[in-house]
């Protein structure tokens, strides 16, 4: 553990404490895309299987618990609250998603650090994850109209990334041996899908600053 990986937890944390917050108290989930939802809540369950086989920490575990509980709350409530539902944009959220996960796990199990099942859904979850962003960029593209919350989320998701890679260069100065191929390809290409989000939402910011 260390300062970038503590605020990269952090700062996950609280994409997943905003969007919460908007689908809880205001009802509405107009800008969210369920697509990306389910591909998050994939790529935990695949990534967390050695819950409670493998104990690390009692942070690592309450940590697992809670972004496994809050993805698959936040899709129930996107597809079955009976309120929050009617708010869902289905005309826009059209990416055919499907189509990113056999592609992930087909690689998981050609490229991964052991031929094992657990090590197989681990390198299948941080590709997934690469990518699992994208539904939610098309929708932002497409729809052109982002509330404080959604684009919150959004930045927060991006910044997590970025504080993560910080964590692995650090580590990789400081620890012997640190070398991790598959996490660190895969979140550089993650950081690279966001990095236009970022450009408009920080001139956005600057432009509401100004007025």
């Amino acid at each position: 553990m260390n300062l970038f990986r503590l605020a990269g937890d952090m700062t996950h944390l609280v994409s997943v404490v905003v969007l919460l917050l908007k689908i809880h108290t205001i009802k509405s989930c107009a800008g969210i895309s369920l697509k990306t939802q389910e591909l998050y809540a994939l790529v935990f369950a695949a990534r967390y299987l050695d819950l409670f086989v493998h104990f690390v920490s009692l942070y690592n575990t309450v940590m697992k618990l809670v972004f496994l509980a809050s993805s698959f709350s936040i899709v129930w409530y996107m597809r079955k609250h009976k309120i929050v539902r009617r708010t869902y944009d289905r005309e826009h959220d059209t990416f055919r998603h499907h189509f990113i996960v056999l592609p992930c796990l087909v690689l998981a199990l050609l490229i991964n650090e052991r031929f094992t099942f657990r090590e197989v859904m681990w390198a299948f979850s941080i590709y997934l994850e690469a990518v699992a962003i994208l539904p939610q960029l098309v929708l932002l593209q497409r729809t052109r109209n982002i509330d404080n919350l959604t684009g919150q989320y959004v930045f927060f998701l991006g910044a997590y990334r970025v504080l993560y890679i910080l964590n692995w260069i650090y580590r990789y100065f400081t620890e012997p041996h640190f070398v991790h191929w598959i996490s660190w390809i895969a979140g550089i290409v993650q950081t690279m899908l966001y990095a236009d989000f970022f450009y408009y939402y920080i001139i956005r910011m600057d432009n509401l600053v100004s007025l």
